[in-house]
């Protein structure tokens, strides 16, 4: 076999391990499930109430950034899964095996994203349960779908390459918190970027969390008739598929020299 062979072959082993840890962990998906879940009932029973946007309702405005909050969030568990294994020498044990070195993340970032699908497909039934709809073709939601996860994939690699350069869980979700909560909220994910002030809007309208959020609205049909300003926002879907691109481009070659540095110490 050539080293991609060997490096997919590897991946799917790894990809199966990590599928059977969660399956005996079942609270790493349940976080990165229900959190979400109490954001969709705060924001849309609660804070919903009081945001009106013209043209649509808030409800639908909002699940497509439930969506990116949700894999920004669950790309987390990347980071701690692979600290937590650094931690207990289960990367000693892969380095004594011919296991090629970038088949660990492979498995690790494959098995996030199957764990995606299935808090994307959960989100979605409660979008619908609360008033969520799709206002376009099929094929236009499906495509939604897949820009979803395809970021999701790209932003595990992110985590990965923080996790290995912090080493130890505590400090890794103490920084995680501290990146994805503004990453998030600085964005159009709940309300307009165009309504912040100033220097917060700039950030928000040029931040990769708003180019995707805006991109599932228009491929979901939930952009409304609010049209934005910043050209990011204008272009979100090519933006947002370079965004993608861009951190798999500086992060899987980022993540696999940390993780060979990490194993040889």
């Amino acid at each position: 076999m050539n080293a991609l062979q060997i490096v997919l072959a590897d991946g799917v082993t790894i990809t199966k391990r990590n599928a059977l840890k969660i399956r005996r962990a079942p609270d790493l998906l349940g976080g990165a499930v229900i959190l979400p879940i109490v954001f969709v009932l705060l924001f849309a029973y609660v804070f919903g109430s009081m945001i009106e946007l013209p043209g649509m309702s808030y409800r639908e405005y909002l699940i497509p950034g439930i969506f990116v909050q949700t894999i920004v969030t669950s790309a987390q568990i990347t980071g701690y899964t692979l600290t937590q294994d650094l931690q207990k020498g289960i990367f000693d044990r892969f380095r004594t095996l011919p296991m090629a070195p970038s088949a660990v993340l492979v498995g690790q970032t494959v098995c996030d994203a199957l764990m995606n699908v299935t808090s994307i497909v959960v989100m979605a039934l409660v979008g619908l349960a609360v008033g969520w709809r799709v206002h376009t073709s099929p094929l236009e939601a499906v495509l939604g779908f897949l820009l979803l996860l395809f970021f999701a994939y790209a932003f595990s690699w992110v985590t990965a390459a923080v996790a290995l350069a912090l080493r130890t869980p505590e400090v890794f979700n103490n920084i995680a918190t501290l990146v994805s909560m503004p990453l998030v909220f600085l964005s159009n994910a709940f309300v307009d970027a165009g309504r912040l002030p100033g220097p917060l809007r700039a950030v928000a309208e040029w931040n990769p969390v708003s180019t995707v959020v805006q991109a599932a609205r228009e491929l979901f049909g939930n952009a409304g008739a609010t049209q934005p300003q910043a050209w990011p926002l204008q272009h979100a879907v090519a933006v947002s598929l370079f965004w993608s691109v861009l951190i798999l481009v500086v992060f899987v070659p980022l993540a696999t020299r940390l993780y060979k540095r990490a194993v040889s110490q």
